[in-house]
């Protein structure tokens, strides 16, 4: 995942812990090993080798599941989560890299080239065929999440109740520890001028937050996150810090990137539509920290802090 993974758990047996979070661990790599963009053997990466190919090909259930859960995302957000751009990741990845902009051609072809359309899903058969050749698959904006997940999920079913997975800032949660109403959790709240941080506490649910903090290039002025719209193939320009609660940890993931590139209205009627999901948004317009949550969103903020 090219991330630090974390786990946290409050277990009575200290012998079962330890032994817990070691198979927790291995459940990592395992999954790491299947969807990975950066390893050539991945499952993901050898599946990306047979776009065009006009063939179906059989995959493991883990990547069957990811898969059906990422084109739902796609639908139910209008493409604004993608995991076909993987050809735009690349051109905007080497970019920050050496400091310049992509070759206009190479984005526009990458740009027609993607398309959650194209991905064809045989789920009787549990094998899947991708139309259009050229297509990297990359799914950045919901592994991480579905990793911490299926970590919190395993934990639970070994018997530990009190669980939290930490997938490179990406969190699932069980139960709260001991004597605590719930897992604490840093947010930026955006307070005035600026961005505060203050505290979520979380049992039982999964957050994600998504902006272009860290990973940006910057270029005559003008600001490109990392973060793509499939629509235009370029990195978004406004600066947004998003963050999502859901009931699980790739709901979070993808939800935080689709509402970072989506309209402020149209992330919130999103959120909206996906039970048991809240959201907060901080966007900087004209030097000005502008905020906007959903009606639930609050219920999750510690007051004194």
């Amino acid at each position: 995942m090219g991330s630090p993974f974390i786990i946290l758990l409050y277990a009575s047996d200290s012998a079962k812990a330890a032994q817990t979070a070691s198979k927790a661990y291995q459940l990592v790599d395992s999954l790491n090993v299947i969807y990975s963009d950066y390893l050539p053997n991945s499952e993901l990466s050898l599946l990306s080798k047979t776009a065009g190919d006009n063939q179906f090909h059989s995959v493991s259930p883990a990547m069957e599941d990811i898969l059906k859960k990422s084109v739902s995302a796609s639908e139910k957000s209008d493409g604004a989560y993608d995991i076909t751009v993987g050809q735009l990741v690349k051109l905007w990845r080497k970019a920050r890299k050496e400091k310049q902009f992509p070759e206009l051609k190479s984005l526009t072809i990458a740009r027609q080239n993607a398309g959650f359309h194209q991905i064809i899903l045989d789920t009787i058969n549990h094998r899947v065929k991708i139309n259009k050749p050229e297509i990297l698959l990359d799914l950045g904006g919901i592994a991480k999440g579905y990793i911490a997940q299926k970590v919190v999920d395993f934990v639970k079913n070994s018997g530990i109740q009190s669980v939290l997975a930490d997938a490179g800032g990406d969190l699932a949660t069980g139960t709260a520890p001991p004597g605590k109403t719930g897992w604490s959790v840093g947010v930026n709240v955006p307070n005035s001028e600026e961005l505060m941080q203050k505290l979520v506490f979380l049992q039982n649910k999964a957050i994600a937050t998504s902006g272009d903090m860290y990973q940006y290039l910057e270029l005559n002025g003008k600001r490109y996150s990392h973060i793509i719209d499939p629509k235009t193939g370029l990195g978004l320009t406004h600066q947004r810090n998003v963050t999502v609660i859901a009931p699980d940890g790739a709901t979070a993931d993808w939800l935080a990137t689709a509402c970072s590139i989506l309209p402020v209205k149209k992330s919130l009627k999103l959120i909206r539509s996906v039970r048991g999901c809240e959201l907060l948004i901080a966007e900087i317009r004209d030097g000005k920290i502008l905020k906007w949550q959903s009606e639930g969103f609050g219920s999750y903020l510690n007051p004194e802090n």
